[in-house]
C-alpha cells in the first residue's frame, strides 16, 4: 500500500478534531459581522448621507425618517465613493455623482445606478439584511 494512503486511527481522530474546531470558529466570526450595526440613524443627516467604507456601503436619508443603503462601489470603474454632499453621493476618482434617494447617476461618466442594499432598522440602528 502506498505511504500516502496510510492513516492510523490516531491520524483520523486528530484530523477530525482539527476540522471540527475550525468550522464553528469561522461561522461564529461570520455571524458576528452580520449582526453588527452599520450606523445609528441619528448619525445620518437629513438630505445627506454617510459613507461607511469598512462595511462597503453608503447610508443616506433623502427625507426625514426615510433611509436608503447603497453599495459604496462606483459603477464607473469600481472606486469607493468618497463623500455625500449637496444631496449627491460623489466618487473622487472620475467625478461621478449619484442621487441620494435612488442611487441613479446624475453627473460624470457613470451610467449605471449604485446597487441598493437590503437593510433593517432596529432600535435606531441600521443593519444589513
Amino acid at each position: 500500500m502506498p505511504r500516502q494512503a496510510e492513516c492510523s486511527r490516531r491520524c483520523l481522530v486528530a484530523g477530525s478534531v482539527g476540522l471540527g474546531l475550525a468550522g464553528p470558529v469561522l461561522i461564529a466570526a461570520s455571524a458576528e459581522a452580520a449582526g453588527k450595526a452599520v450606523i445609528a440613524t441619528s448619525k445620518v443627516p437629513v438630505g445627506g448621507g454617510v459613507v461607511v467604507a469598512d462595511r462597503g456601503v453608503v447610508v443616506t436619508q433623502p427625507k426625514a425618517g426615510r433611509f436608503r443603503v447603497f453599495t459604496a462601489v462606483c459603477t464607473h470603474e469600481g472606486c469607493t465613493v468618497g463623500e455625500v454632499t449637496d444631496q449627491r453621493i460623489v466618487c473622487p476618482c472620475h467625478g461621478s455623482q449619484f442621487a441620494i434617494g435612488s442611487g441613479k447617476p446624475v453627473a460624470g461618466p457613470a451610467q449605471t445606478p449604485l446597487a441598493k442594499k437590503a437593510f433593517t432598522i432596529k432600535k435606531g440602528k441600521i443593519f444589513l439584511d
